[in-house]
């Protein structure tokens, strides 16, 4: 029988309560910051639920077997934004087939349920050459499409989520540890390089945040974004100006943060939900992905553990880089919030992604 693995009692309902409080206060968010928005929003709130709880029914092995279909189609996607993508703000990220949306986001997820399986399969032998430079390869076809749009930040998530699967199945320490201890020094190596001579080495798009970042007095037009978003979070102070409010002093009311409801969310966060707000959701953040790495620690398979750690990573990692980004710790990227950020594309996506932890929490007593 279809559900004869299923323990309901062991559904994750923390993980859901937390997964919709975020998404509720997104919404409430994204009317304060743009109206016409959030009723699309909700709307996606709703589709999502369903995908959700639809996923959570769908044991995850049955989705497994259809791996190098979710590869195949991951990979024709983003070819075919190279190709006929939607063009905005200097990156074509986006592909219109009836409806609109970013080809990058599912890959994050159809990348995870492929390498779950591709570990799960090689778990015996991953530490041979053969294997690792088969599981590079395959992360760097659609890396470099990504990359090709151009989309740096969302590339680099996806290479920390993809790297992290590979650690969390069995990368060896001998591989793991030389490979940090040359990235780590080359990465602030690099910063201290590009700080000093104000050469990027990258293409003008990329390397102008790069440097308005770095140099904001020598790159005004391309810093004001976050010089704006850091002023509206520091007036929110401890409690905020409250939702939807109409104070002249709003730095969102001014209209001084460009499309506010998506990548700059938390930046309305700060300045109406205050120090308390913006708190409350990093905290909910921590603990959806707290729920889906103690979801991958119960699993009783090694693709079930994958899932629920790449799920807990693009969370996490999407979620830091954003934050950063918006209080002026990196580059401007372009990455949304997750779960928060106005974008139908990446809340469906997320909400697929949690109805699949959501099956491997249903069968963790399930054996071998």
């Amino acid at each position: 029988m279809l559900f004869r693995n299923y323990q309901f009692k062991s559904l994750n309902i923390r993980l859901i309560i937390y997964t919709l409080a975020l998404t509720i206060i997104g919404i409430l968010i994204i009317g304060s910051a743009n109206p016409d928005s959030q009723k699309k929003q909700i709307l996606g709130l709703v589709l999502s639920i369903i995908v959700m709880f639809g996923m959570a029914l769908v044991d995850y092995d049955f989705l497994l077997q259809f791996h190098w279909v979710y590869y195949i189609v991951n990979t024709v996607l983003l070819v075919a934004v190279l190709f006929s993508g939607h063009d905005s703000h200097g990156a074509q990220r986006w592909l219109k087939i009836g409806i609109t949306f970013q080809p990058s986001e599912l890959a994050k997820i159809l990348l995870v349920l492929f390498m779950a399986w591709f570990l799960t399969k090689h778990q015996d032998d991953l530490n041979t050459r053969k294997v690792l430079l088969s599981y590079a390869a395959l992360c760097g076809i659609p890396l470099l499409l990504i990359l090709k749009e151009p989309d740096l930040s969302t590339t680099i998530v996806t290479f920390m989520v993809l790297l992290t699967l590979i650690c969390a199945a069995g990368l060896t320490r001998k591989i793991v540890v030389p490979f940090f201890s040359i990235t780590v020094p080359a990465f602030f190596l690099y910063i201290i390089f590009v700080y000093q001579t104000k050469n990027t080495l990258l293409g003008s798009y990329q390397g102008e945040r790069i440097l308005a970042w770095l140099h904001p007095e020598d790159h005004p037009q391309k810093a004001y974004q976050q010089h704006n978003s850091i002023m509206a979070i520091g007036s929110g102070m401890l409690f905020g100006k409250g939702l939807n409010n109409d104070s002249s002093t709003s730095v969102k009311n001014g209209n001084f943060i460009p499309e506010p409801q998506t990548d700059f969310i938390f930046a309305v966060a700060g300045e109406e939900l205050g120090f308390i707000g913006s708190a409350i959701i990093i905290i909910l953040i921590l603990l959806i992905s707290y729920e889906c790495i103690k979801t991958a620690k119960k699993a009783n398979t090694l693709s079930g553990t994958l899932i629920c750690v790449g799920m807990a990573c693009i969370i996490s990692f999407q979620s830091f880089v954003n934050i950063c980004v918006v209080t002026g710790l990196m580059p401007n990227t372009g990455l949304t919030l997750p779960f928060v950020s106005y974008g139908l594309t990446s809340l469906l996506t997320l909400y697929f992604g949690i109805g699949v932890v959501l099956n491997v929490s249903l069968q963790e007593k399930r054996y071998r």
